[in-house]
């Protein structure tokens, strides 16, 4: 008795369209940054890297809330983030201020965009280990907004670039090694924003866009500013709270 055998039907090949078009969005904007800069409309430059860093929050959300996850939309967005956050912040504060600085200038620029690209090799093999609260090093789209926070306060407040290279340098060297460092920061990935929250939460965060909105480059630079020492300053209270354990 003859049986039909019907063959194994092959895995269909392809991408998720919807996440990975926030993905490309983002990767364009992250190089927009690195255009606009390189014509020296900076404060341009300087908004396209945080639009960038919307479209990034957006792409993960969507493709969760779709269930489209892919190791292809994974690694996708890794290598947008590194154009985006990596190289567009640091080739904008070099065209901008860091060139004058010679070698020295370049160096700094290099540090952030290689801390960038460690910063992402890292997390994409730790993702499956790693303590979903916190992040391991200063993530690399609130590093680039402590540069492009600056860069915009500074041109829309007519700072000359000149009299805060070194400021600038400085910024770029630190938010490179901190993006390599081990201080841990605190992720926001279990705060349930479809779940119910006290109402001063959301009085908390309105305030918060009302500040953000009276002086967004200050206010967008201070507030990334203050993320990126939180991590050394909790490092510190762990490290004191684990002596004083010890001694009793």
């Amino acid at each position: 008795m003859e049986r039909n055998h019907t063959p194994p039907s092959k895995p269909r090949r392809g991408v998720y369209l919807l996440p990975n078009l926030f993905t490309t969005a983002a990767l364009f904007a992250g190089f927009y940054a690195i255009t606009a800069a390189f014509n020296h409309r900076f404060e341009t430059a300087a908004i396209a890297i945080f639009i960038a860093m919307v479209l990034d929050g957006l792409d993960g959300r969507v493709a969760r809330l779709t269930n489209t996850q892919s190791a292809f939309g994974a690694e996708y967005d890794s290598m947008a983030d590194m154009v985006s956050f990596g190289a567009a912040p640091a080739l904008a504060m070099y065209v901008w201020s860091l060139a004058g600085l010679g070698k020295f200038g370049w160096v700094a620029a290099f540090v952030h965009a290689a801390g960038a690209a460690l910063r992402l090799a890292r997390f994409n093999t730790q993702v499956a280990t790693a303590d979903k609260r916190y992040f391991q090093g200063l993530p690399s789209p609130s590093a680039a907004a402590i540069l492009a926070g600056f860069l915009w306060f500074s041109e829309s407040h007519g700072v000359q670039a000149e009299s805060v290279s070194y400021i600038a340098a400085g910024l770029a060297l630190a938010t490179g090694l901190l993006m390599v460092s081990n201080f841990r920061y605190y992720s926001f990935k279990d705060f349930d924003l479809r779940g119910r929250v006290p109402f001063l939460w959301a009085i908390l965060i309105m305030l918060v866009f009302a500040l953000v909105f009276t002086n967004p480059p200050l206010m967008l630079f201070v507030i990334f500013g203050g993320y990126a020492v939180s991590g050394p300053a909790l490092t510190l209270v762990r490290l004191r709270k684990m002596r004083s354990e010890r001694k009793v």
